[in-house]
């Protein structure tokens, strides 16, 4: 039980955090820990098995299904949006002005290893 304590005050204490006082980098390492706690909510409730049956945890899994479809649409909106301004910041004549103005390149979202891996699927 001391581990699913510790998965859930993580959580609550990451969702504490505001955005608007973060930089960039902060964010995405954020997201990424939000992203890891989500998944180790999903492998305790294979633990227990009447959790699985459980009508309010059913509704929490649906709901942790939709966020972490949220997220991904956010991260390839983010990335697209960081390629075309790293693109800008390269390219003739837009990098001058980016220069001039100091814009700096900005970092993507990239996947973990545990989430490149192929999920396992159980029936």
């Amino acid at each position: 039980m001391e581990y699913e304590k510790e998965t859930f005050n993580e959580i609550t204490t990451l969702r504490m955090n505001t955005y608007d006082s973060m930089s960039t980098n902060k964010k995405i390492d954020v997201n990424e820990q939000l992203t890891q706690s989500i998944c180790r909510i999903m492998m305790i409730s294979e633990n227990y098995h009447e959790l699985k049956s459980n009508e309010n945890f059913l509704q929490l899994s649906h709901e942790l299904t939709n966020i972490e479809d949220e997220i991904a649409n956010s991260r390839k909106y983010y990335n697209g949006t960081v390629r075309i301004l790293n693109n800008k910041i390269q390219m003739f004549p837009s990098n001058i002005v980016a220069g001039l103005l100091g814009f700096k390149r900005a970092n993507m979202f990239e996947a973990n290893i545990e989430e490149k891996n192929n999920v396992e699927v159980e029936l």
